[in-house]
């Protein structure tokens, strides 16, 4: 069997985003997977994953996770892992392989509760922006996408839903605990305070 080129995959995949994403979803466009992608390979290298295959299928999962939105908003993982197990044969993997691929996805189904480093490494990556100083930034491209479905109504609704969110969240991996866990933190602090002021 030839070896599977990731390269080619991942243009496959981020071409397949670009044309088919809704223009309204200001979060969960090509750059959110995009930058998925790359936190997952940081935090797997940083966590000490160096075998081919588990790399490959952690990126593959990574590339995958969040294309279930081509085809709907509610329950997008089901739809991500659908569409991985259609076309990752065509690609040179295996069942087993799109298998583990597509348990890997549904971890990132919030509430997170990963059972393998892998699906701890993936979760903590998918939500890597609440402990970085682009929390804000990226926060309000979600706001936009939360009005857009009704999920939020203004600007009061998101604070409890953003203040509610880093309450329960917690990060898996020990790179995530030490490098993103005080920011994160801290954006809590600030939210709290606003919270405060506004009333």
């Amino acid at each position: 069997m030839p070896s599977i080129s990731f390269e080619q995959l991942q243009q496959h995949v981020v071409e397949k985003l670009r044309a088919g994403l809704a223009p309204h979803l200001t979060y969960h466009g090509v750059h959110h997977t995009l930058d998925v992608l790359q936190q997952a390979t940081c935090i797997a290298q940083a966590e000490g994953i160096t075998a081919e295959q588990e790399l490959l299928l952690l990126k593959t999962a990574a590339l995958y996770h969040d294309t279930g939105f081509l085809l709907t908003y509610q329950q997008h993982e089901e739809s991500s892992c659908a569409l991985a197990r259609q076309e990752l044969p065509g690609f040179g993997f295996t069942p087993q392989e799109i298998e583990t691929v597509c348990c890997l996805i549904m971890a990132t189904k919030v509430p997170q509760a990963p059972q393998t480093k892998l699906q701890e490494i993936l979760c903590d990556a998918d939500l890597d922006y609440l402990g970085r100083p682009d929390f804000y930034e990226i926060g309000a491209t979600l706001y936009q996408e939360f009005l857009h479905y009704g999920i939020v109504q203004e600007e009061a609704d998101w604070h409890r839903v953003q203040l509610r969110f880093l309450e329960s969240h917690r990060y898996f991996t020990r790179f995530s605990k030490n490098n993103r866990e005080t920011q994160k933190q801290q954006h809590l602090t600030n939210l709290r305070a606003e919270g405060i002021t506004q009333r």
